[in-house]
């Protein structure tokens, strides 16, 4: 078995972890974007709705009906 060495960070990796330390306040506002475009309220039925409406894919996507 491979031991995969996991030490390594790269250079922009450092910067932001630096960076992030020196800034906590932009945490905040780093979960306030992921709220404005992430974490949004999921409706069951909604989803429920999506998942019926669905259309089997085909395995193979030129097959014609046999």
């Amino acid at each position: 078995m491979v031991k995969v060495d996991t030490s390594y960070e790269s250079e922009h990796t450092k910067f932001m972890r630096e960076w992030m330390e020196q800034h906590p306040a932009e945490r905040i506002e780093q979960q306030k974007g992921r709220a404005l475009w992430w974490d949004k309220p999921q409706k069951l039925e909604t989803q429920q709705r999506f998942d019926d409406a669905s259309v089997p894919v085909k395995p193979y996507y030129y097959q014609t009906e046999s």
